[in-house]
C-alpha cells in the first residue's frame, strides 16, 4: 500500500510581533506620534502554518525558538492553533518584529531574526506522511535551497514564498516546484518587465503573484488563472500574505485544482485585512466557506486578465 502524504511540513520563522497603529507609516528621519499598542504571535513560518491549519490541513512545523519568555507564547499559539512543531532549542532571543500599522492597513515591518537564524540544514524532520514543504526567506537562504532539494530528492513538493524580497540562487528556484510572490518579489526575481514576461522568465513550473487588494494571477506551465481580489474594508494587511500562502497551501496538499485553491487563499487574504494581527487575524475555514458562498462578480476575472496582460483559459 503506498504512503498517504496529506501533511504539510512548515519549515521558517516564528515571530513575536511588536505592533503600533500609527496615522502613516513613518518616512526616513521622521517621527510619528502613534497610538495602540499591542503585542501578537507572527513570523512567516508561523503565520503560514496557522493559516494552514485552520483551513484544515494535517500541519507540521519545524521552528526554532530562543531561550526567553517570548518563545512560550508563540509554541502554544502555533499548538492552540493545531501544528504539531519540531522545535529547535536555540540560545539567546526568540525572532521578533516591529511593525507600524498606518490608518489605510497599510504597514511597515522590520524583523531581528533571533533564534530563527539558528536552523540548520541537519534539522530537517523525516518527511514521512508529507505532500508539500512550505518555504520562506526569513531563515538563512542556504538552509532553505538544502530543505528544498531534500523534498525534491524525496518525491514531495516544495512551495517558497519568496518573502522577503531578496535575490535566490538558480539551485533553490530549480527545486521548488510552485512560487508565490507579491510584485515586488516578482521584480526582484525577474527583472523590470510586464508581469506575463516577469512569469514566463521564472524557471518554475507553478507562479503565483499577489497583487494586492487587486487580486492574483498564476501561471501553470504555459496556462495562466487570474482571481480578482474579494472586497473589504481594510483595518490591518500584516499577515495577509501569509494567510494567502498556507491557505493555498493547504488547498494544495488537499488535491485541490489550482483555480480553487487560489480563489479560497484569496477569500482567506481578504479576512484577515479586517481584522488586527497577524495570527489573530487568520481565519477558520468555516469563515471562508462563508465569504466565498457570496455573490460572485463574473466580469471581475477578465478585467484583471487585461490589467495583467495575460489570457485565460
Amino acid at each position: 500500500m503506498s504512503e498517504t502524504r496529506d501533511a504539510i511540513l512548515v519549515a521558517g520563522s516564528a515571530n513575536l510581533d511588536f505592533v503600533v497603529r500609527a496615522p502613516h507609516v513613518p518616512a526616513p528621519g521622521e517621527t510619528v506620534l502613534g497610538g495602540v499598542f499591542a503585542t501578537y504571535q507572527g513570523g512567516k513560518g508561523a503565520n503560514q502554518a496557522v493559516a494552514a491549519a485552520r483551513s484544515g490541513a494535517n500541519t507540521r512545523m519545524l521552528v526554532a525558538l530562543g531561550d526567553d519568555a517570548y518563545a512560550a507564547a508563540i509554541e502554544a499559539s502555533l499548538r492552540e492553533a493545531g501544528v504539531d512543531l519540531v522545535i529547535v532549542r536555540a540560545e539567546g532571543a526568540t525572532g521578533t518584529a516591529f511593525v507600524v500599522v498606518a490608518d489605510s492597513g497599510e504597514n511597515a515591518i522590520t524583523v531581528a531574526p533571533g533564534a530563527n537564524a539558528a536552523l540548520r540544514a541537519e534539522h530537517l524532520p523525516v518527511l514521512d506522511g508529507v505532500g508539500l514543504v512550505l518555504l520562506q526567506l526569513e531563515t538563512p537562504l542556504d538552509v532553505v535551497e538544502a530543505y528544498a532539494k531534500a523534498a525534491r530528492a524525496a518525491g514531495v513538493r516544495t512551495l517558497l514564498n519568496a518573502a522577503p524580497a531578496q535575490t535566490v540562487s538558480s539551485g533553490l528556484l530549480g527545486a521548488v516546484d510552485v512560487l508565490v510572490v507579491n510584485e515586488g518579489e516578482l521584480a526582484t526575481l525577474a527583472g523590470k518587465a510586464s508581469l506575463r514576461e516577469q512569469l514566463d522568465a521564472l524557471a518554475v513550473d507553478t507562479v503565483v503573484v499577489t497583487l494586492g487588494e487587486r487580486g492574483c494571477c498564476a501561471r501553470a506551465g504555459r496556462r495562466y488563472i487570474v482571481q480578482p481580489a474579494f472586497p473589504i474594508e481594510a483595518v490591518d494587511t500584516t499577515g495577509a500574505g501569509d494567510t494567502f500562502c498556507g491557505a493555498f497551501a493547504a488547498f494544495l496538499v488537499g488535491h485541490a485544482d489550482l483555480a480553487t485553491a487560489l480563489r479560497y487563499a484569496a477569500a482567506a487574504a481578504a479576512i484577515a485585512c479586517t481584522r488586527a494581527g497577524a495570527q489573530t487575524s487568520i481565519p477558520s475555514r468555516d469563515e471562508v466557506e462563508l465569504m466565498l458562498a457570496g455573490a460572485i462578480d463574473s466580469g471581475a476575472a477578465a478585467r484583471l486578465a487585461r490589467v495583467c496582460g495575460v489570457p485565460t483559459s
